[in-house]
């Protein structure tokens, strides 16, 4: 078997999206502008439930909370790419990569979580609307947040410890724009049998029992809408569920592809496609996805850039 050089490794290679110089203030100003977009995006989302007391429901604290977390995911992420694209760099220190690992494990598995519990609230509005306000109570939806948020925290500090018990070998290179558990720990040269073991028992696990939920809650959903006497009803019905099964579809879709990509195939370029789009294009498109088909927020946000355009 090849032995491999091991030593303390002091910074690891972030290859990114492309190595053509050409290409880089292209990706410099793309990947800036999308940035830029789901920051703004996701916190005019924040500002317009905060600002609008019609927006004081489960269901917007929620989506508040999936707007924060969209914010935080990104940000751990984009500007250390931007500044490697400008500065020509592709290192990021090992208390860097780890660091970056941890966050993105914490934001990614709450957003994870933030969606079961999304639909579970569209459960009880839908099939049980008249013990609604009783079941969905503020501190029931104050406990779930806590409680999912605990869990990932916790979740991400174990695989964090695991990751610092491995050696790495000389000159790291991660196929991608951001340190990846998975992507980390293939480069180690001690033995990862445990690490492999635990990452994607935990990734079935707590991805599992979320979509499972999901799956449940709809599958009540459709069958109480079907029910209602009137196309009216339906119509409404699942017109409040369409933002939230398409930010399912996109958030799972591209979550998956990210550990399929790592786990089944060594193209360094379908790799780094699949976690841009986890990362970078599902963080964006959410707020697109609730304001375009949500007329509350729609109307909210009118409201919210009126009064302030109105002190300009």
């Amino acid at each position: 078997m090849e032995t491999r050089n091991q030593t303390a490794v002091s910074e690891f290679l972030l290859m990114g999206v492309t190595e053509d110089t050409e290409l880089q203030p292209l990706l410099f100003s793309l990947f800036l502008s999308m940035y830029l977009v789901t920051v703004l995006g996701n916190l005019l989302i924040i500002l317009a439930v905060i600002s609008d007391s019609h927006l004081h429901t489960p269901m917007y604290f929620f989506l508040s909370n999936l707007s924060f977390s969209d914010i935080c995911l990104s940000t751990i992420t984009i500007p250390k790419m931007l500044v490697n694209i400008r500065a020509q760099n592709t290192g990021i220190t090992y208390t860097g990569c780890l660091t970056q690992v941890c966050f993105v494990l914490i934001f990614s598995c709450w957003e994870n979580f933030l969606l079961g519990v999304m639909a579970y609230d569209r459960y009880v509005a839908i099939c049980h609307p008249l013990r609604y306000t009783v079941i969905m109570s503020p501190q029931l939806c104050v406990l779930m947040i806590l409680l999912s948020l605990s869990i990932s925290v916790v979740h991400s500090l174990l695989h964090s410890l695991m990751v610092l018990r491995l050696s790495f070998c000389t000159d790291p290179e991660i196929p991608l724009f951001f340190c990846e558990a998975v992507q980390v720990i293939k480069l180690a040269c001690s033995d990862t049998l445990i690490n492999n073991i635990l990452i994607y028992f935990a990734a079935c696990v707590l991805a599992g029992i979320p979509l499972s939920g999901i799956i449940f809650s709809y599958i009540h959903i459709a069958s109480s809408v079907l029910r209602m006497p009137s196309a009216g009803g339906k119509y409404k019905a699942f017109s409040t569920c369409g933002s939230h099964l398409s930010v399912v579809f996109l958030f799972y879709g591209t979550g998956f592809g990210v550990y399929f990509s790592s786990a089944f195939t060594h193209s360094s370029r379908n790799s780094a496609i699949a976690s841009m789009m986890y990362t970078v294009v599902t963080p964006m498109m959410n707020p697109f996805i609730y304001s375009l088909r949500n007329r509350d927020v729609k109307g909210a946000l009118r409201n919210l850039l009126s009064r302030r355009f109105s002190y300009l």
